[in-house]
């Protein structure tokens, strides 16, 4: 079996340290691999095989090893994923034979699984709220709150943002084709709000107009878009989620994609013809 580039060996850390390995192209999957002992957490519902010795369990929270504070901490760790949408509970999966086990966990969307060591990026990084797929058992998800208050008001995807801490492996799924900038102190990009995947803590985003009315009418890119400013590193997602579904239900239309016409160059016309409804 051929490993991606990505794969990597174990070291003391806090965290797991995985190994691990990405498959395909446009509608990528992880393959983690486990020593006795060390698991992998993942949202519930993303799994898509696993050895006969890898055991799961379902816990309140992020499953993280520290999470501390007896049932409250676990209360708090839930809530925080509550908050941004996810569910109450992840799942662990955990190695409790001998050898090398392996579990494999799939993106949703068509897309890019990225991963990311913590340890490398400062220890944190900022994520839209449902990039999170898997991770090293000990890796934190919390929430990271827009501050000012044209984001608040108006950041849409990127108001309520995941926040990872930890040291270990991450894996966050991002839409399309993804892109990385690295940013010199001061340094700006504007993108789409949905379109900003995930940035290292010392980015500085904000919210901000896209230009005068006119622009705002007929530009078709929207009213704000985000300004982020470095130093850091800032991944940008071609195809988010929310843009995706958007023109999906604008397709189907107002009878729910029941349009046989669709594809034909006759269009309505076409639906007259053959006798659509």
């Amino acid at each position: 079996m051929s490993s991606s580039p990505w794969n990597h060996t174990r070291s003391a850390n806090v965290s797991d340290d995985i190994d691990f390995f990405i498959r395909g192209e446009d509608l990528q999957f992880v393959e983690i691999e486990l020593d006795p002992g060390e698991s992998a957490v993942a949202e519930a519902g993303a799994m898509v095989w696993k050895d006969a010795s890898v055991e799961m369990s379902t816990v309140f929270g992020d499953g993280s090893a520290d999470q501390g504070g007896g049932f409250m901490g676990k209360l708090l760790g839930a809530g925080k994923r509550l908050v941004t949408g996810e569910s109450l509970f992840t799942t662990v999966f955990t190695h409790q034979g001998q050898g090398k086990a392996r579990v494999a966990f799939a993106s949703p969307t068509p897309g890019t699984i990225l991963p990311i060591k913590l340890d490398t990026v400062g220890g944190t990084l900022i994520c839209q709220k449902d990039s999170f797929l898997a991770a090293a058992r000990g890796v934190q998800i919390g929430i990271a709150f827009q501050q000012k208050m044209m984001t608040g008001l108006f950041g849409g995807e990127g108001f309520i943002m995941q926040k990872l801490d930890g040291d270990g492996w991450v894996f966050v799924q991002m839409g399309g084709t993804l892109v990385e900038r690295e940013l010199g102190p001061g340094e700006e990009i504007h993108v789409d709000t949905g379109c900003v995947a995930a940035y290292t803590a010392g980015v500085d985003m904000e919210v901000t107009r896209v230009g005068g009315v006119k622009t705002m009418l007929f530009a078709g890119e929207g009213v704000f878009f985000a300004r982020l400013r470095g130093p850091g590193k800032v991944w940008i997602q071609s195809l988010p989620f929310s843009r995706l579904a958007g023109r999906m239900l604008a397709a189907a239309g107002p009878r729910g994609g029941q349009n046989r016409g669709e594809g034909s160059v006759l269009g309505n016309l076409g639906d007259i013809v053959m006798g659509g409804d």
